[in-house]
């Protein structure tokens, strides 16, 4: 038996326990907003946070700023999902941080992704367990020295920031305020009580220091229809239902940022519900920093292979999925075009 048939069996085999549910139906679309483009950001959780980085790199006028827990560098699996599974994941062979740092800047050269420019006020942070088994530590080292070596080796990138969080204890999972049982272990909705508040620490290295502390969200959670911000009719394999949380300020008129939060696998709200929405702890700091959360959402399905409702980081949506001309990624555009944000593709 190939070494490619067993990888896939593999992979059915880690994603046989995903389940499915029916969508609800949106009952609304995007609202438009006051939106600063220069205060705005994406952040993610494992395949969020592949997703996050592509999303930076293939549109970095728009994105960026980018927070990424438990994720590794910009095309390391390079569309195979045996790459993803291996090096992308359990570090095995460890990802070549140059060779990609090459790849990208060949890649922005050729218009595949955004100018490399466009990143030089950059603040990326990186977040990761050391209790990490799923995406290990060695991998999410490998995504800090992806942008230490594209911020060194590129003329004009010499301010941007990029900072590694990575000496905290906690699994695969994305820490939130208070104390629990789930902070060392990786179980739905994969939000750990770790004493440690992961989204009040996002929204401070995106958007400086809080001029006060977060309490209770007051805003409105919304849902709105994913299928009508394809690009060109084209099959972005989201669900039916996106969710958007409007801060106080956002929905009187005042100027907004805009955040957009990629969930992880099975952490979409067909698998937990509005766990990952609601209880992320990013909408109460989204009030303290006037910012709009944009929570899209993907689908699981078995053709192509994704029955954990992954964002795309292996291409099983096509092979330029983490390119500018990515559908996930232009379904993006599209998106926070329709929230009033400048895009200039």
């Amino acid at each position: 038996m190939n070494t490619r048939w067993v990888t896939s069996l593999l992979w059915l085999a880690l994603l046989a326990s995903a389940g499915s549910a029916c969508a609800k139906d949106a009952d609304s679309t995007l609202p438009q907003l006051k939106l600063d483009p220069a205060r705005t950001a994406v952040v993610g959780l494992s395949s969020g946070a592949y997703m996050a980085t592509q999303a930076q790199m293939a549109y970095p006028e728009l994105f960026p700023n980018a927070a990424l827990v438990a994720g590794g560098p910009y095309g390391c699996a390079g569309g195979k999902l045996e790459v993803a599974l291996g090096s992308c994941m359990k570090g095995t062979p460890a990802p070549d941080v140059g060779a990609l740092v090459t790849s990208a800047s060949r890649r922005s050269a050729a218009g595949e992704i955004g100018a490399l420019k466009d990143l030089a006020h950059a603040h990326v942070y990186l977040l990761h367990g050391m209790d990490d088994a799923l995406v290990v530590p060695a991998v999410a080292e490998a995504g800090a020295q992806f942008y230490r070596q594209l911020r060194d080796g590129t003329p004009g990138l010499k301010d941007m920031r990029v900072h590694d969080d990575g000496q905290r204890a906690f699994a695969h999972n994305l820490p939130v305020a208070g104390d629990g049982d789930d902070c060392d272990k990786s179980v739905a909705p994969y939000l750990g009580h770790c004493g440690f508040d992961a989204a009040g620490e996002i929204f401070a290295q995106m958007f400086g220091k809080p001029v006060h502390a977060a309490t209770t969200a007051k805003g409105e959670l919304r849902t709105f229809d994913q299928n009508a911000l394809r690009s060109d009719g084209a099959n972005a394999f989201m669900a039916d239902t996106g969710y958007i949380y409007l801060p106080p300020a956002c929905l009187a008129g005042k100027p907004c940022g805009l955040m957009v939060a990629f969930h992880g696998c099975k952490q979409n709200a067909e698998a937990v519900g509005e766990a990952f929405v609601k209880d992320a702890g990013f909408n109460r700091w989204a009030d303290v920093y006037d910012v709009a959360v944009l929570y899209p959402q993907t689908r699981a399905s078995f053709a192509p292979l994704n029955p954990q409702a992954c964002w795309d980081w292996w291409g099983y949506s096509g092979a330029d999925y983490d390119s500018r001309h990515g559908v996930q990624l232009r379904w993006l555009v599209n998106a926070v075009r329709a929230l009033g944000l400048p895009a200039q593709p």
